[in-house]
């Protein structure tokens, strides 16, 4: 068995401690490592003179110098006990009391027997190719295609946990910093490693339910299995129906009452969305943490550990918890031991610090102090999780989609839910963003609108429409409003937001579109993708250039209903 299954089965069995599901997601900078370099010759400005944590294959003994640890030991020499022993150049050892006679040159010594079990060692990396030359990179060249590239991406998050619980020390000097606060059990939800030759049961460090229960992995593809962004060429985006899969194993998991909380890892750019929508459609009493990470995990302050960390400190904490015990808060992310909701954090830069709460009001919740106390100050009035009108459990079975074939046979009902009362991955809405800008032609923001909208009348059943218009009003040319009005009349929900990092609220217009108040543009679009599960489609007009009274009256209708949703969550 590895050890890194022991490991992550130690972490699951420790009794009287809480437990906490941990789930890695795509693009995970935070899961993410420096390619491994084959050490050069261990010379002075070498930089492939580094160390790599690594296993040992056998027990070893190695002497270490008194006083090396800091560079002022040795002014309280006083304080110490005598070295274990002498060794000479040769690595022999002496007893202290015993020295030999003959004039060699001796030195005291640490006696450390290494073993095996013990886990990761730091050492250098020695590793060669199949050919015998030194790794540079990732792959073999670096625009290698997937077969002559080897993955810097962790498949879960089992090495990363043990590596951070293995290394890390707080500022008292002490270790074990996630194995004496909490026992993990780790979930490749939408992972950004996968095994391309498959994997045996016994070696795997992940569970693939709240059960537990694994079996044998087939072999993965990247781009299915798992989303990467590194090496870049090779980068793959998930689609809707994955994020689908990982609502229902969250829901699943979180939802089963097992687990005190979870954990989600995902790359920066995108968590601020994947976190918000979990807040909207997981039924669920725990908190759920996201962390990010700006820097990959082993590289200079790198700032992932500390997150992780410090969210296991945030759930295990309870400040979250309301006067019924359950969570008060909803999704949310930790970042440099600030506490966002999931609603309105927002990425601005790629550097620790650059996390902000989006919107102009609100946001920050709360924050983790550096003794690992963690206070919410602040609880957010919207709908979340198990509050909130969108969650699973809440979603109808069917909705109504707009008019499309299926079999040959017109079609409006979207089943939404299975007999199981989980996501039917193929009934996801898709939602595309158009954004303002002046001195555009006259003619291209309605081809834009139109030719989305032609696509959907043969593919997509459920879709809408996200408007980045001018701040505050998100208006857009004439020319494009009018394109957009026509699909909204054609069943498309349209939301208008301000462009930008906007700070305030869109008012509402137009009877025919959503305000999105002070939500982002990509926040508005997870909104309107969980609202289309709860509303379906608008009513589309016989003409939808030049809808009826009564059609208009009917529009206006659905519409309210959807912002009824948008001014509540």
């Amino acid at each position: 068995m590895a050890n890194s299954q022991v490991w992550a089965d130690v972490m699951g069995e420790v009794s009287g401690l809480p437990a906490i599901a941990v789930f890695s997601g795509p693009t995970a900078t935070v899961q993410n490592t420096p390619p491994l370099l084959t050490r050069g010759h261990g010379l002075v400005g070498d930089a492939s003179d580094t160390l790599r944590p690594q296993r040992l294959a056998a027990p070893a003994v190695v002497y270490l110098e008194p006083f090396s640890a800091h560079p002022l030991e040795h002014d309280s020499a006083e304080l110490y006990s005598s070295a274990d022993c002498l060794v000479d150049n040769d690595g022999i050892e002496y007893p202290v009391d015993d020295p030999p006679n003959d004039g060699r040159q001796l030195r005291p010594a640490h006696r450390v027997e290494l073993r095996p079990s013990d886990g990761l060692f730091l050492f250098p990396y020695v590793a060669t190719t199949a050919d015998g030359q030194d790794w540079s990179g990732s792959g073999l060249s670096d625009d290698a295609p997937e077969g002559r590239q080897r993955q810097t991406f962790y498949p879960d998050a089992a090495r990363l946990y043990e590596e951070i619980d293995r290394f890390g020390v707080d500022g008292s000097g002490r270790g074990r910093l996630l194995s004496r606060r909490a026992r993990f059990v780790f979930f490749r939800a939408l992972p950004s490693g996968g095994y391309r030759h498959g994997l045996p049961k016994h070696l795997r460090t992940d569970a693939e339910s709240a059960s537990g229960v694994v079996g044998d992995l087939s072999p993965e593809t990247r781009g299915i299995d798992y989303f990467p962004y590194f090496p870049p060429h090779l980068r793959f985006e998930p689609e809707p129906v994955r994020l689908a899969q990982a609502t229902n194993l969250l829901q699943e998991v979180l939802g089963s009452g097992e687990y005190n909380g979870g954990q989600w890892l995902e790359g920066s750019p995108a968590a601020e969305e994947t976190i918000y929508w979990f807040s909207l459609l997981l039924d669920i009493s725990v908190p759920l943490v996201a962390h990010v990470a700006q820097r990959p995990h082993g590289t200079l302050s790198a700032d992932g550990d500390r997150n992780i960390v410090d969210g296991v400190d945030y759930i295990t904490g309870g400040a979250w918890r309301g006067e019924d015990g359950t969570d008060a808060v909803g999704a949310v992310l930790v970042a440099d031991q600030v506490v966002y909701a999931a609603r309105e954090v927002a990425k601005t830069d790629a550097r620790p610090g650059n996390y902000v709460a989006a919107g102009g009001f609100g946001g920050i919740v709360g924050r983790v102090d550096s003794s690992g106390a963690s206070v919410v100050t602040y609880r957010p009035n919207y709908r979340f999780t198990s509050r909130s009108d969108l969650n699973v459990s809440r979603l109808p079975a069917n909705v109504r989609g707009r008019a499309y074939a299926f079999d040959g046979a017109p079609r409006r009902e979207v089943r939404i839910l299975d007999d199981a009362g989980a996501l039917r991955p193929e009934s996801m809405p898709v939602i595309t963003s158009f954004k303002y800008g002046r001195y555009v032609e006259s003619c291209c923001g309605p081809h834009q609108v139109l030719s989305f909208v032609n696509h959907c009348d043969l593919t997509h059943p459920l879709a809408g429409i996200v408007g980045e218009g001018a701040n505050p009003f998100g208006h857009f040319d004439p020319a494009t409003d009018q394109a957009l009005k026509q699909a909204a009349y054609s069943g498309f929900p349209v939301v208008k937001c301000g462009r930008g990092g906007t700070r305030g609220f869109t008012p509402r217009q137009e009877s025919w579109a959503i305000s999105g108040n002070n939500l982002t543009a990509p926040k508005a679009r997870i909104l309107l993708m969980a609202a289309m599960l709860k509303l379906g489609a608008l009513p589309d007009a016989v003409d939808p250039r030049s809808p009826s009274r009564d059609e208009q009256a009917a529009t206006a209708t659905a519409v309210q209903r959807y912002q009824e949703v948008f001014d509540r969550h």
